[in-house]
């Protein structure tokens, strides 16, 4: 029997990039007068499309020029990009994670553009590990929390929806994935400040996602296997 398909989300899953993307939102959204602070981003608006969290800041405090907002959000997307390549790090247990369930199909998706996929993975060496195997929002044309991305992402890679396990750290990922049918883990790495949604799996470290996926392929895709059967043991 395959495997299953494991769906990586890329800013908060796999590399820590969220304390620079938040530092970076606040510097060009307060530039053009809508107030924001990296903490927000944090708090409020974790793994949301950066399109959604400018239309619902000018709900609240008013419509800033389009064009001053396409030059704010290039800039923006110019200094974060610098800023991966430089400072980028792993969150912690992803690169181990992976190395344990490198014989499982797998790929990433996430809300971001192609170029800071890209950008995120080559900074910490995880282009080697999924290669071309990502799927952006913005090529899909389709974001989290909407199911569709996921759906097209295990469409092209040739799975079912069921035969994909969806491991994601921000809530609109998980609703998106748990929506879109799939087995989902969620990386709850603040579980004083977040709730992990019912029927999904918490897990609040990568050290233990091995484990997890692979007592899952034991009990839904293989379940006549032996426990020594499947992973490193």
């Amino acid at each position: 029997m395959p495997l299953p398909l494991l769906l990586f989300d890329c800013d908060g899953t796999l590399v820590d990039s969220e304390p620079l993307l938040a530092a970076e939102m606040a510097i060009g959204l307060n530039s053009v007068g809508l107030p924001f602070a990296a903490s927000d981003y944090l708090g409020e608006f974790r793994g949301a499309r950066f399109r959604r969290i400018v239309a619902e800041l000018q709900q609240r405090y008013g419509d800033v020029d389009p064009e001053r907002l396409a030059r704010m959000e290039a800039s923006m997307r110019a200094n974060l990009a610098t800023r991966l390549a430089e400072e980028l790090t792993t969150i912690q247990g992803a690169q181990e994670a992976l190395a344990r369930l490198a014989y499982y199909p797998s790929a990433v998706v996430s809300n971001g553009p192609e170029s800071k996929i890209c950008t995120a993975l080559k900074a910490t060496g995880l282009s080697d590990y999924f290669g071309k195997r990502f799927f952006s929002g913005y090529t899909a044309n389709c974001w989290k929390p909407e199911p569709c991305l996921h759906l097209h992402a295990a469409s092209i890679m040739g799975f079912a929806a069921r035969d994909c396990i969806a491991i994601d750290d921000a809530l609109v990922g998980v609703r998106a994935a748990l929506q879109a049918g799939m087995t989902v883990i969620h990386l709850n790495r603040f579980p004083d400040a977040e709730t992990t949604p019912e029927h999904a799996i918490m897990i609040s470290s990568m050290h233990e996602l091995p484990a997890v996926v692979e007592r899952l392929t034991r009990e839904s895709w293989h379940p006549a296997m032996p426990q020594h059967s499947i992973g490193g043991g």
